[in-house]
């Protein structure tokens, strides 16, 4: 019988996830599939390279900024959808939070992925997205300031980005 790699991880280690702050989450979609956006449809009044939404981008888009009207406690800092994942820069800023010195993130943090994923999925009439996502915890404001720009410079850089797959036909 083959057996599967152990798979690692991927929460930090010893980080409390039970206090607020700053997650830097990523979700990827189902097979790398390039359903959200077409990469490099034109240029922005900087001439920076801009994404193209398609039709279920939008929508993502859409449930993407229903997030602080649906969890008060959750701070949209910014997000760009990318043609096969997007990205989340998310602030818990209440005391809602997981069990005291969880490893695992906070529930509302867990509770927010999974309402995504579940309504748009709803709304798309398919499963967009991967089982997991990843989370990178903000731990102060040079790591903040470092995220901020990744996300901003994303688009442009597409061909380096580490999720980038060629358009398939």
């Amino acid at each position: 019988m083959e057996h599967l790699p152990k798979r690692l991880g991927l929460r930090l280690p010893r980080h409390d996830y039970s206090h607020p702050g700053g997650y830097f989450v990523t979700i990827c979609t189902k097979d790398r599939s390039h359903c959200l956006a077409s990469a490099f449809v034109g240029h922005d009044d900087l001439g920076v390279p801009q994404m193209e939404l398609t039709e279920i981008g939008r929508m993502v888009e859409k449930w993407i900024n229903s997030i602080p009207a649906a969890y008060p406690n959750v701070i949209l800092e910014q997000y760009v959808v990318m043609p096969n994942h997007v990205h989340l820069f998310l602030r818990i800023a209440g005391s809602e939070a997981g069990a005291p010195g969880s490893s695992r993130p906070t529930q509302l943090l867990s509770r927010v992925i999974a309402a995504l994923k579940r309504f748009t999925n709803r709304e798309a009439g398919q499963s967009l997205w991967q089982t997991s996502y990843y989370d990178h915890v903000i731990r102060n404001e040079a790591d903040a300031f470092r995220v901020r720009e990744y996300m901003e410079n994303n688009p442009a850089r597409w061909q380096e980005d580490r999720y980038y797959t060629a358009d398939l036909p």
